[in-house]
């Protein structure tokens, strides 16, 4: 809990509890009864009152309430997010797509095929000579849309279209000409 009434959590005191909280689940899973069933009740009412916080809120305090990331989580698991998963996945990848950028690289979203989302992505030729491969940048999109779209699969890059080459006119014949 917070310290001292009406003191609020910052973000990597929510994270720090969050990571403690699945330690404390994962030990609670090879319990049979009573733990694990408050912790599931619990979990059931929590976001029962958070769906009716929702169902009061006007169409621009979902939104704030959507974009806050601790309750943009909290709305996901609960099934109850305002913004369908596809929304939510693409914006992911467009606040990733400066980061990428700055690497000499560029990351698009390209859609949901099923359950797995696709991305296009390209290195900008550098490889992973530039600070980071090419890996390094589909594990983080990887990471970030999977965190805001848990009901998704995978993500996977879709090969990105080469540029067509430059032919120069003076290289080309007519076929008469000979």
């Amino acid at each position: 809990m917070a310290e001292a009434a009406g003191t609020r959590l910052a973000d990597p005191d929510v994270e720090a509890r969050l990571a403690r909280l699945d330690e404390v689940l994962e030990g609670l899973e090879p319990l049979p009864g009573a733990a694990t069933e408050a912790v599931r009740l619990l979990t059931e009412v929590y976001g029962e009152a958070l769906a009716r916080v929702l169902d009061q809120a006007d169409e621009q305090l979902a939104e704030r309430l959507a974009d806050d990331e601790l309750l943009g989580h909290l709305l996901v698991l609960h099934d109850i997010h305002p913004e369908p998963t596809e929304r939510r996945a693409a914006r992911a990848v467009e606040r990733l797509r400066p980061a990428v950028r700055e690497r000499g690289g560029d990351v698009e979203w390209a859609g949901v095929e099923g359950q797995i989302a696709r991305v296009r992505l390209t290195t900008g030729g550098c490889g992973s000579g530039c600070g980071g491969g090419g890996s390094d940048v589909t594990d983080a999109v990887r990471e970030a849309v999977l965190a805001v779209a848990p009901e998704l699969t995978a993500v996977e890059p879709l090969p990105s279209t080469p540029a067509p080459a430059f032919v120069p006119l003076t290289t080309l014949k007519h076929r008469g000409a000979g």
